[in-house]
């Protein structure tokens, strides 16, 4: 009964900190100048679904 209630914390403490560095690094860019240099001279555009995953510039096999 033990072991699987470890399992489980240590899967909802790896998600939480996933989300934690994710956040961190995510601000971390936007407001670094770099970030704002890039965000100023080409913009961000939004992803609007599965098709902005998929880069078309590459056309090859």
């Amino acid at each position: 009964m033990e072991i699987p209630l470890i399992i489980l914390g240590a899967l909802f403490g790896l998600l939480f900190f996933y989300m934690i560095i994710e956040r961190a690094v995510r601000d971390g860019i936007n407001n670094s100048v770099i970030g704002q240099y890039l965000d100023e001279k080409h913009g961000v555009k939004k992803p609007q679904g599965d098709e902005d995953l998929y880069d078309d510039t590459y056309k090859g096999e």
